[in-house]
């Protein structure tokens, strides 16, 4: 291997990685894909333990180490012990996947500070709890590593997700500044997902009507995102502050 291949692809093998909210659909997803590229993974969650023990047991079967911890990252003090608790059980941390998130509706009628304060310290805040706690553990290391999960909704931001997409542009924001804040021992980017993983309540009608405008013609896939998460895990090491569009040419033919 030529020596700017050896500097361009990571040897991630026997490195940990945190995945918050890996029980389910894209995160479990993003801790297989990272076990696939030699990680051993933590796997958070907030309420569902059968499905995190599921997840931890394919993590296992693909031949890495695993360990299932629960926090509500809407209490801080849960959020900031995270980080601490993985390097505990696995012995050091080397990267971090705040993918964790809520996606609750909110026009402007329904409005209400508690509601918005809650998305907000999910989305937003517990991301910035967990890569501050994270950072003395990452920077120990030459890649430390966040990637942070947004959403290709912060360029056209939806009127019936208000807390959701202000969220989502204040994450965006913070990667590129955490970027800059965490230089040069931690890079720090995003995923931007499009039309990935639908909610469980949008009919194929509607479904039918986002994927038509869609230059891939098809939705994305939890896979989808987390080969993108795979790539800026294990490649990319002059790569910093960038927010990734894994969205089939959405955001760029509204």
């Amino acid at each position: 291997m030529n020596t700017l291949l050896q500097e361009t692809v990571l040897d991630t093998h026997g490195q940990v990685a945190l995945v918050t909210g890996a029980a389910r659909r894209i995160g479990r997803a993003i801790a297989l894909e990272l076990a696939r590229h030699g990680f051993d993974v933590a796997v958070h969650y907030n309420a569902s333990a059968a499905d995190a023990e599921e997840t931890a047991r394919m993590v296992r079967a693909a031949g890495r180490r695993a360990v299932v911890l629960q926090a509500a990252l809407d209490d801080a003090a849960a959020a900031a012990a995270l980080p601490g608790r993985v390097a505990e059980a696995l012995g050091r941390l080397d990267i971090l996947v705040n993918n964790a998130a809520v996606f609750e509706p909110m026009s402007l009628g329904d409005f209400t500070p508690a509601a918005w304060n809650n998305t907000l310290a999910i989305n937003l805040t517990a991301p910035m709890i967990l890569s501050h706690a994270a950072f003395p553990l990452l920077s120990t290391h030459e890649h430390g590593r966040i990637i942070n999960l947004v959403d290709i909704c912060v360029d056209r931001p939806w009127p019936d997700h208000l807390a959701y997409c202000a969220s989502k542009a204040g994450l965006v924001t913070l990667t590129q500044a955490l970027a800059k804040a965490m230089a040069p021992r931690v890079r720090v980017n995003a995923i931007a997902p499009g039309a990935a993983l639908f909610p469980e309540d949008y009919d194929e009608a509607k479904i039918k009507s986002i994927i038509r405008h869609v230059p891939a013609l098809r939705a994305g896939t939890a896979e989808d995102v987390a080969v993108a998460v795979g790539f800026l895990a294990s490649n990319c090491n002059y790569v910093t502050g960038v927010i990734l569009a894994v969205d089939g040419g959405r955001s760029i033919a509204w």
